[in-house]
């Protein structure tokens, strides 16, 4: 097939009709994607169209998923460069097409170099409106929230890109079946108070109101990353935490130690096995004090904490941390949902939750918010 003559480039600003899916400083000069499932979005009535990413890492490659008209048609890994990739071509020009190209991956903090930039599109046809959803979800959580295991095989163990999937995981899917826009804030390994490896500093309510706060870098500081987040510009209706796995494996891993400082952490077990009421109580602290500060910052918000797909050991603390942040407060748009446990069968790669646990979830998750927002 012959070169397409037809096709015009476009700098994001100048489309009129697009949407902008996760948290960004809100310039279009350059898009930084930086959170799992954040992406762009259009509906395009033409039969080619391609885009211009850059890519960028120190050691874990960026990847996205294409999908047009809800499916996913294409998943790639993303080498480092400046380049155009093709979203489709030779497609019916009179139809229209909506088309969505998504990060796969987490945000990674582990890696300072890893960035993913959309520049600008080359179209041989016209951009139509794309129809606002009529509800928004914040989703908050670790691996499971960023799609761990979603790919590949259950033998697979390297922690790898590759593993993670933004589309097959329960956020997408209870999105999609409430008919509703969302954004994810996620972090392997990261808990509410502690990591999994007992550092406090790698919870996610320290990070909660920056644009992606828990990156690194100076690469990352001049995309926007460490800008304080506009929370007027996006209000969820519903906010969904999926935090307290990794603050359950604290207990059972050793010792923090910061070499540099000499500053260390435990979540400790008492001698029956049982959890050290000191550091269960310190827990659920932090559970009322995200609470606290997710209202402050999405006043209308139901918010559901959720929990369950690997064990549910922590989930009696989240129930006395829920339970006493709404006697204390009297907010009562906030609750808790036990989601479907992980099986032999809808197991996944790296011992986390597959694609048939997180369809699962989202079933019954969407169910329940679907009741919340009647």
């Amino acid at each position: 097939m012959k070169a397409n003559d037809n096709l015009r480039t476009y700098a994001l600003t100048d489309i009129a009709h697009m949407k902008v899916h996760g948290r960004t400083n809100g310039g279009l000069s350059l898009l930084p994607l930086f959170w799992t499932g954040s992406g762009v979005e259009f509906n395009a009535k033409g039969s080619e169209l391609w885009i211009e990413i850059e890519a960028d890492y120190d050691r874990y490659e960026p990847w996205i998923v294409i999908l047009i008209n809800s499916v996913p048609v294409s998943r790639q890994m993303l080498t480092a460069g400046r380049y155009w990739v093709c979203l489709f071509r030779g497609m019916n020009p009179d139809e229209v097409k909506n088309v969505r190209v998504v990060r796969e991956l987490q945000a990674m903090s582990a890696d300072p170099g890893n960035s993913l930039l959309i520049h600008a599109l080359k179209f041989d046809g016209e951009f139509a409106p794309i129809a606002d959803k009529p509800y928004k979800i914040e989703f908050i959580g670790d691996s499971i929230t960023s799609g761990e295991g979603t790919v590949g095989a259950k033998a697979e163990e390297d922690w790898i890109p590759m593993w993670f999937g933004a589309v097959r995981n329960y956020t997408y899917l209870t999105a999609e079946a409430v008919g509703a826009e969302y954004r994810v804030l996620s972090q392997s390994g990261w808990g509410v108070l502690t990591s999994w490896d007992n550092n406090p500093r790698n919870n996610l309510p320290d990070y909660y109101e920056k644009v992606c706060g828990l990156l690194t870098g100076d690469k990352n500081a001049a995309l926007g990353a460490f800008d304080d987040y506009d929370f007027g510009s996006w209000q969820p209706d519903v906010v969904v935490v999926n935090l307290g796995t990794n603050d359950g494996s604290a207990f059972q891993t050793p010792e923090w130690k910061d070499e540099a400082t000499g500053e260390s952490h435990k979540q400790r077990l008492n001698e029956d096995g049982s959890y050290h009421e000191e550091d269960l109580k310190a827990f659920e602290t932090a559970v009322r004090r995200f609470l606290a500060k997710i209202r402050k910052y999405n006043p209308n918000a139901r918010i559901v904490w959720v929990y369950g797909m690997l064990g549910i050991p922590m989930m009696p603390a989240i129930y006395r941390a829920v339970d006493e942040y709404k006697r204390m407060t009297g907010d009562g748009n906030v609750s808790v949902f036990q989601l479907p446990n992980t099986t032999a069968e809808t197991m996944g790669s790296r011992t986390h939750p597959g694609v048939l646990a997180h369809e699962k979830a989202a079933e019954e998750l969407a169910r329940y918010i679907q009741e919340l927002l009647r």
